[in-house]
């Protein structure tokens, strides 16, 4: 390659390594180095454009061995994804008894700031994932006010933050279901004299399956979470790598097989929650209308 023709190379493409090219580049058929070697001194680069059968050929290749880590129950990939369920699900379990009781009393008790602290518990529905990993780190590092816990990078740092996220949505939806049936329900249940606390316990039984919909609700934002579990957990193989940041890591190290397969089970286990969510919607409607 000529001096003129290298002086032309734009800056940014990347050097092909150990046979990896990242995804992006060679799916747009955007020109990459390749390292051409030369015996008994250095490698030059050589500039060329990559033929599209080739890409295919190797998305081909990455898919069948994605299929193959998860028909063998690959170690590392079962590992990653039992990590991922432990924390979600435990995340989960807590945001749902924090989200129950404080949904069911903002539905029943009435006081001074309950319509600001409901508008608030809706607002953070939306909450951005890393905005709530950075609130967590900031309580967490060494310098934060549980900086002596030393629970920074840690599954149980990754826990608090998605607890932090399910939270509010767990707790807005049943705030909601609850008012639906308090609207139905309140004039009954206070000619029986019940109390508010007898009141708020009636109407989460009640509405079981409408919260079952607000569980499986966290659950999904729960499992499909990245940003604030990479601050808080660091993204440290065999200790907080879980499925989002895995295939963030392994795509950007070129490894699409991994990664594959990492994408692969997060999209059967969102399927099966969105089919849990129309299941227990039917059921319920099957017995409203008995």
């Amino acid at each position: 390659m000529s001096a003129r023709s290298a002086r032309e190379v734009p800056k940014w493409l990347k050097k092909r390594q150990a046979g990896m090219t990242p995804l992006a580049l060679f799916s747009a058929g955007i020109p990459v180095y390749k390292a051409a070697k030369a015996p008994g001194g250095p490698a030059p680069l050589e500039y060329r454009q990559y033929d599209p059968a080739f890409h295919m050929s190797e998305l081909t290749e990455a898919l069948h061995t994605a299929l193959r880590l998860i028909a063998t129950l690959d170690p590392k990939l079962i590992g990653i994804v039992l990590l991922s369920l432990k924390v979600s699900l435990t995340a989960v379990a807590i945001a749902s008894v924090i989200g129950f009781a404080l949904g069911g009393a903002l539905a029943v008790y009435r006081f001074p700031g309950r319509a600001a602290v409901s508008a608030t518990l809706s607002a953070l529905m939306g909450l951005p994932p890393v905005v709530a990993g950075l609130f967590v780190y900031l309580l967490l590092s060494n310098t934060g006010p549980l900086g002596v816990l030393q629970l920074l990078y840690t599954p149980t740092a990754m826990i608090i933050a998605q607890v932090v996220i399910v939270t509010p949505i767990v707790g807005a939806l049943t705030r909601q279901a609850c008012e639906d049936l308090l609207e139905e329900y309140d004039e009954q249940l206070r000619s029986l004299g019940a109390s508010s606390t007898a009141i708020v316990a009636t109407l989460l039984w009640d509405g079981r399956y409408r919260l079952i919909t607000a569980v499986l609700a966290g659950f999904g934002r729960a499992i499909a979470e990245v940003g604030a579990v990479m601050i808080v957990g660091g993204n440290i193989d065999h200790v907080t790598r879980t499925m989002t940041t895995a295939i963030a890591l392994e795509t950007s190290k070129g490894n699409i097989a991994l990664a594959l397969a990492l994408g692969i089970v997060l999209l059967v286990i969102a399927f099966a929650v969105n089919a849990a969510l129309m299941g227990v919607r039917r059921f319920a409607n099957r017995l409203a209308y008995a």
